[in-house]
């Protein structure tokens, strides 16, 4: 009896193992494999991980009772390898007010970081660690020029501190505005459905070439998470700012050698344009002629040139007079579209550098 109940058993077990086994077979046969659009992210996200690296914003705060200072980590966010020097860049929010800021790579390794440049009105900054050359990885650099609403693109950052974390969206909108910390407009921004959370800030948006196409900075959410509506900086943005600040620390913008009124002066005369309080003798804008407030023979103020256009492109505050010159270097020539004296003129201003 002992001997067939055993024989049973094992009969029963063979069975088991062997239906199990068919199952896992056909199971296997049923699941379809990796599709073109998976393939495509794995690749992408296998590549580009290794870029991408998590910031810490170390402050510094003395004990009110024992006057001790003491390391307190003010904020966290992403960042991604610039170049094969150990550049790398990340939002200018994410170190602001930071006394000490920390990279960690892709292989846990922490590495203090230098901060080389910083952009508040373009919210981004340049740091630059001193890693091994075998830890460095850069990304390779697409043109934000060439998106379409509707194209894939790929976030990879570390949300509340998740480590390279991927998803997955589409462009959902071009042309965006938003503010930076300094209270200037970002202008061109990429729209994204990728979900962005705290955290993601700095890291890139990638398209699916794996190419950089933005960088990863603020969403839309009256809950602070996400809601499906992120914007990231274009990587032509990105371009023309991150070299400027290796180089000198700051963005240089040419210069007319003027002083523009404020903005509220200009909303309380009803004005539209930008007012010159002042134009610095010896200076292009003075060369070419224009001229800022100026007393009348009964000594009232009377206002001088209001720039209205640089270039046919409208000038209605100084964000946007700023903005357009930033679009410039120095010795390029500009046509300046000014009323004075409710008279349209136009000015050749040869832009030259900051003194």
């Amino acid at each position: 009896m002992y001997t067939l109940r055993k024989k049973l058993l094992v009969t029963g077990l063979l069975l088991i193992l062997i239906s199990s086994g068919m199952f896992q077979n056909s199971l296997a046969r049923d699941l379809p494999k990796l599709t073109a659009e998976e393939a495509n992210t794995i690749k992408i996200y296998k590549e580009a991980s290794r870029s991408v690296v998590y910031v810490t914003n170390v402050a510094l705060r003395r004990d009110f009772f024992s006057l001790n200072v003491h390391q307190i980590p003010q904020g966290a966010g992403s960042g991604f390898i610039w170049d094969d020097s150990g550049i790398v860049v990340t939002n200018y929010h994410v170190v602001h007010g930071a006394s000490r800021v920390t990279i960690t790579l892709y292989d846990h390794s922490n590495w203090n970081a230098e901060v080389v440049g910083l952009a508040p009105s373009k919210d981004i900054a340049v740091l630059r660690i001193d890693a091994p050359r075998s830890k460095i990885k850069a990304l390779p650099l697409g043109n934000s020029a060439r998106l379409e609403v509707g194209r894939k693109v790929l976030a990879i950052g570390n949300p509340f501190g998740l480590d390279t974390t991927l998803t997955v969206g589409v462009v959902s909108a071009l042309g965006r505005e938003i503010d930076s910390i300094s209270g200037r407009k970002i202008h061109n921004v990429i729209q994204t459905d990728a979900a962005i959370n705290p955290g993601n800030s700095g890291g890139p948006l990638l398209n699916s070439l794996g190419q950089l196409i933005g960088i990863n900075t603020a969403i839309y959410s009256p809950s602070g998470a996400s809601v499906g509506i992120g914007f990231a900086i274009p990587v032509n943005t990105v371009k023309k700012i991150v070299p400027q600040l290796i180089k000198h620390g700051r963005i240089i913008r040419p210069i007319m050698g003027i002083e523009p009124a404020p903005d509220n002066w200009a909303r309380q005369y009803d004005i539209k344009g930008v007012p010159l309080l002042r134009v610095t003798p010896n200076f292009p804008a003075a060369r070419a002629g224009m001229i800022g407030i100026r007393r009348n023979g009964r000594g009232d103020l009377v206002f001088g040139d209001i720039i209205i256009a640089i270039d046919n492109k409208a000038v209605t505050n100084n964000d946007s007079l700023l903005s357009i010159l930033e679009d410039h270097k120095p010795g390029d020539t500009v046509t300046v579209t000014t009323e004075r004296d409710n008279q349209k003129r136009q000015f050749k201003v040869t832009l030259t550098e900051p003194r």
